[in-house]
């Protein structure tokens, strides 16, 4: 053995020899420093804990109370002192619908003669005294005159003392007079008319009525003359 170490010696050389020794001394002292310096470390003992779990409260359900639905009671009603309800008859017959009444003025100017059947009118052409059963309306000769309310054309005539006239029929027995037209006039004998319809115009045929041009306008009902102006406020 000896002759080994000696051949190693002589093979690796005096220095190598040397480092190997020297990092065997180093290795040796750090391990006996880090052997006194250093304390042991204590193991605190573990205390296994137990799993803590919280009970959960659940809040009981409370239930609301329901309202009860009360019902009127009815309410004692004195009947005694007080009559019984008449029953009213009632008609079966359907009603018909009506088209509004529509009543408008023939021409607009000034009243020449008023409606007078109760007291005498001097006529100056005639030279006597009479009753007038219609208006005289002055208006220029060709002014357009218009039906004063629906209804039938009853004659169209050319009478000796009041020209050119139109009477008109309506409903309610009342008929209405245009006189001292032109003489063609816009309607004939049949023809229905409706309210402001044209069925003239202002002329100077009436020999009783002499002048100014104008519109003779008389209204009748049931074969009484009616004062035109409260024919025309309806």
């Amino acid at each position: 053995m000896e002759r080994n170490v000696k051949q190693v010696l002589s093979g690796v050389g005096f220095y190598g020899t040397l480092a190997v020794c020297l990092a065997v001394v180093g290795v040796c002292g750090w391990v006996l420093l880090r052997g006194e310096g250093t304390e042991p470390v204590q193991e605190l003992p573990v205390t296994p804990q137990a799993a803590v779990s919280q009970p959960v409260t659940v809040p009981e359900r409370v239930e609301e109370p329901v309202a009860e639905t009360l019902k009127p009671e009815p309410v004692p009603v004195d009947t005694a002192d007080k009559p019984e309800m008449p029953e009213l008859p009632v008609e079966d017959v359907p009603v018909a619908a009506q088209a509004p009444k529509l009543i408008v003025e023939p021409l607009r100017g000034e009243v020449l003669t008023a409606f007078s059947m109760e007291e005498l009118i001097y006529s100056p052409t005639m030279g006597d005294w009479r009753t007038h059963d219609g208006i005289d309306i002055a208006a220029k000769a060709g002014t357009t005159v218009l039906a004063a309310s629906s209804g039938t054309v009853r004659s169209v005539t050319g009478d000796a003392l009041m020209g050119t006239t139109v009477v008109l029929e309506h409903e309610g027995g009342y008929e209405t007079t245009y006189a001292n037209l032109q003489s063609k006039p816009t309607v004939e004998t049949g023809d229905s008319v409706s309210a402001g319809q044209i069925i003239g115009a202002v002329g100077t045929t009436a020999a009783a009525e002499s002048g100014a041009p104008h519109l003779h306008f008389a209204v009748s009902r049931d074969g009484k003359a009616v004062d035109p102006r409260a024919y025309l406020e309806q």
